[in-house]
């Protein structure tokens, strides 16, 4: 399959046949990307349906909550996406740090459910993908596949979810208690920077025709879902921070990780003129140094440029350690911790809540988004937003790993160090402006993944060099909305109207 040839109409008459049955039969109906994009133009019957479906179930009427615009207890949608705002006591920087909260996604509570959504639903409305017939294989680093396996069960149709075995723990007891076979859970060799032997992995089940590989590192659906997703929910959100209008919207950051989020930059780039930069960290900075390693900022890939990502629209790239996420999840976790933040530094509880629910890649979101306001010496007009692309409820086990490293214990003087550390002491090192030269360097890095070891073409490679290739992309969404219509009328189960 060539990621390159995004489905346009039916190709096989066949397929697309039992796929209308299929989903007839289990009267699912697709939301389409524009929905997804501005909730409020689903209409009010089929959102109460929504907010009356159990979130954590693979409930069909779950589909049309796979949007940022959820409150923390149900998927009715709001009208300004759910965000935790840094105060400069905790940040120690006079910028306005906004967060985003992924953990309010249905089912998985981390925001890939809507990149594994935006991969599948393309292949299924063309008759690509068959539900009565083919497993959907989900390569992943933890919250794609567990994203791709909760689609899957809605759908009827077999999920498989593929990453790392030295993932947390938490994602594979969510994964036991949701494939509908154990063998259905593949690890792989390695933690979260062994990308490559994901993709070996893939290669070799793909010689099984019944596995329809999606990747979201190769799928360009996920980059243009969060380009219209992601990046007009961020616009919203500035937009009602800035009633005022005396703010500037002055970058967005997000993880490396599959480089889908990061297109939420290239959304709010074109409209508000903002910065775009990419998170990676320092133990494998591949982007930055042309390195390698291995790191425990769980929820990015690395030791590769991904083929989605927007490379030369990049502005900033900003190495976070996972020495420093480790120890903040610890101090925003813990009751030393909080009670620190709150005795010594005077941090509300809401805000304090909020904290210790960032997972690990949120929590380098957050250092990133510091580190760029330092860099670019922003002031108190400036505004910086960023992701919590899942919460904290998938690291348990690793902050106990961590603590005993530590000598099993975490008090108020152990807080205060990680504060002083890695909030209020740090810096902008590991952080790189982008200028031409740079833009190219990092592109090229790309080349040994994707055209010697992946087979992709040089002419298909070098030409997402140019931005004129990524505005031709965003031609697709009215014909995937178009699509996903059809097959609504096809199998003849008309939203709530």
């Amino acid at each position: 399959m060539n990621p390159f040839e995004l489905p346009s109409r039916v190709v096989d008459d066949g397929i697309y046949a039992r796929t209308v049955a299929h989903l007839r039969e289990r009267g699912i109906v697709l939301p389409r990307f524009s929905e997804l994009a501005a909730p409020e133009t689903i209409p009010a019957a089929t959102r109460k349906l929504a907010a009356q479906a159990d979130r954590n179930a693979p409930d069909g009427r779950n589909l049309f909550g796979v949007h940022w615009f959820n409150q923390a207890d149900s998927v009715n949608g709001v009208t300004v996406p759910s965000f935790l705002e840094l105060p400069s006591a905790i940040t120690g920087v006079p910028a306005r740090i906004i967060v985003m909260q992924g953990r309010h996604f249905p089912m998985i509570r981390a925001h890939k459910v809507l990149a594994a959504y935006a991969c599948l639903a393309p292949r299924l409305v063309s008759g690509m993908f068959d539900p009565t017939h083919h497993r959907a294989v989900w390569p992943s680093t933890g919250n794609y596949c567990r994203g791709g396996v909760a689609i899957s069960r809605i759908l009827g149709c077999h999920g498989v979810a593929v990453l790392p075995g030295g993932m947390s723990a938490e994602r594979f007891n969510w994964l036991e208690q949701w494939v509908t076979d154990p063998s259905d859970i593949v690890r792989t060799p390695g933690t979260e920077s062994n990308v490559k032997e994901i993709y070996d992995a893939c290669a070799e089940m793909a010689k099984d025709e019944g596995n329809f590989i999606l990747n979201q590192f190769s799928e360009f659906p996920n980059y243009l879902a969060h380009y219209a997703m992601t990046g007009t929910a961020a616009g919203r959100l500035f937009e009602a921070l800035n009633s005022s209008g005396t703010l500037n919207l002055a970058a967005f950051v997000a993880g490396t990780g599959s480089a889908g989020t990061l297109g939420t930059g290239d959304y709010l780039k074109e409209t508000y003129g903002a910065r775009i930069v990419a998170m990676e960290p320092v133990e494998c900075p591949t982007l930055l140094y042309n390195g390698f390693g291995e790191h425990n900022i769980q929820g990015i890939g690395d030791k590769h440029v991904p083929l989605i990502h927007n490379v030369t629209n990049t502005d900033l790239i900003a190495g976070v350690s996972d020495h420093a996420t480790d120890d903040l999840g610890l101090l925003f976790g813990s009751k030393a911790g909080r009670t620190y933040l709150a005795e010594r530094r005077g941090i509300d509880a809401a805000t304090l809540d909020g904290l210790a629910e960032l997972g690990f890649s949120g929590i380098g979101n957050v250092l990133a988004a510091i580190k760029t306001a330092r860099r670019l010496d922003l002031g108190e007009t400036d505004v910086i937003i960023t992701v919590a692309t899942d919460g904290a409820e998938l690291y348990p086990s690793e902050l106990a790993a961590h603590l005993a490293r530590r000598g099993g214990t975490f008090d108020q003087i152990d807080a205060a160090e990680a504060f002083g550390q890695h909030l209020l002491g740090g810096d902008a090192d590991h952080v790189l402006e982008l200028d031409h030269r740079e833009r190219q360097r990092v592109f090229n890095l790309g080349y040994y993944t994707w055209v010697e070891q992946q087979g992709i073409s040089v002419e298909d490679f070098d030409r997402r060099r140019h931005q004129s290739f990524w505005k031709e992309l965003r031609d697709s969404l009215p014909v995937f909305d178009e699509m996903i219509d059809r097959m609504n009328r096809d199998v003849g189960i008309a939203q709530a109207a």
